[in-house]
């Protein structure tokens, strides 16, 4: 099918006004003030937007696709993420991750549940590793995985100031980030390291360690859930200076709390007058948000997920802020920084991965590689497994 889609209000995600978008065989193959003539014969199919907004897909760049948890014994295990969990939130890319439990989840279950991800039409990627040290990979070494395994890009989450690490010394955080950034230099991939950052008084000390005695590039450390306390936040802004992007997390409702919510903290950062290139949001879709009291015991256990993502650019958008200059945080950003050269922008040959917001910021629409997944803000295609509920 060749999907005409017309009068669409185009931020690429810089705004492009109205524009006319042609898309086949999951490409984006026109952008223009006019559509070019095509043969009557072809299947063509003319969707008329009448001005509505057009974003690409987000990119979720940390979420427990296999489920998280067991932070609160064996009946906490979170089940795997369904397809639609993440299409009817306009998230078009996923990078997935593990967690606490790098045992009963692994690097191979990983792979496999990105891969059936991509079957059932969307792009997904992952991370080898989990919590703890030694690094959890499928061929004992992290610059195999990436080198030789088509879906991981990087290594996370690597658990630093949180009671659940394996305290990882600076020693070997400076082995992990040396094995991925000479991946990613053999592949062209992300080669990052992923930090999940707990609540430890440590905060940031052990990357800003590594930043002060190895010629490891500061783009290589990407400690994500840094809105999770003010103090963490505010040493992620200052490693930001040091040329790191920061992830913040969208935490549910409610969840924020000691922290800032990913729009307050997205807000602060660019009151601070800090490179917008340089800041992602993710869901933490899948993964266990438990709250522990001072004992380690799990008092409270919610699930993360990626609808707080279009929440939270909702949220910026009341907040006042253009949707030109947030976007890129749910986009372009995190395809800058994971090498997805595809995605992330919506222009002539980039994958065609594109969600359309209505009146209320809504998502009302979600393409993705050229597939309709949602659209008139109906769920048109689900997982194989799921039941069509939404």
């Amino acid at each position: 099918m060749i999907y005409v889609i017309k009068n669409a209000h185009l931020y690429s995600p810089d705004d492009q006004g109205i524009q006319h978008i042609v898309v086949a065989a999951g490409k984006v193959l026109w952008i223009g003030e006019t559509t070019p003539a095509f043969d009557s014969n072809l299947g063509i199919e003319v969707v008329d937007l009448q001005g509505q907004r057009v974003i690409p897909g987000i990119i979720d760049g940390h979420a427990h696709i296999t489920g998280g948890g067991g932070e609160s014994g064996y009946s906490s295990r979170v089940p795997p993420v369904f397809l639609s969990r993440f299409t009817c939130a306009g998230v078009t890319t996923v990078i997935g991750v593990l967690g606490t439990d790098d045992v009963t989840r692994n690097t191979s279950t990983l792979i496999t549940q990105a891969r059936g991800l991509c079957d059932e039409g969307i792009t997904a990627y992952c991370h080898c590793g989990g919590y703890h040290f030694p690094v959890a990979t499928l061929t004992d070494s992290i610059r195999s995985d990436i080198v030789h395994i088509d879906r991981i890009i990087g290594v996370g989450e690597i658990a630093l100031s949180d009671h659940r690490s394996s305290q990882l010394t600076l020693e070997e955080l400076l082995r992990i980030a040396s094995e991925a950034h000479v991946a990613g230099i053999m592949t062209g991939k992300a080669g990052i390291v992923h930090c999940h950052m707990g609540d430890g008084k440590r905060g940031l000390a052990l990357i800003n360690q590594a930043l002060d005695i190895s010629e490891i590039p500061p783009r290589v450390f990407n400690p994500t859930h840094v809105n999770r306390n003010i103090h963490l936040f505010n040493q992620s802004m200052a490693l930001v200076k040091r040329g790191c992007t920061i992830d913040i997390t969208a935490f549910p409702e409610a969840d924020d709390e000691p922290g800032l919510s990913a729009s307050q903290a997205l807000t602060e950062y660019m009151a601070a007058g800090l490179p917008m290139d340089k800041v992602t949001i993710s869901s933490d879709g899948g993964g266990c948000l438990p709250v522990f009291d001072d004992h380690g015991t799990v008092r409270e256990m919610r699930v993360g997920d990626s609808a707080e993502l279009p929440s939270t650019l909702k949220k910026l958008l009341i907040r006042g802020h253009s949707l030109e200059k947030i976007l890129p945080v749910f986009t372009s950003n995190v395809a800058d920084l994971l090498r997805l050269e595809s995605k992330g922008r919506l222009q002539k040959g980039s994958d065609a991965d594109l969600v359309v917001l209505d009146e209320a910021d809504s998502v009302w629409g979600v393409m993705a590689l050229g597939e309709w997944h949602k659209r008139d803000s109906r769920q048109l295609i689900y997982g194989t497994y799921e039941k069509e509920t939404v």
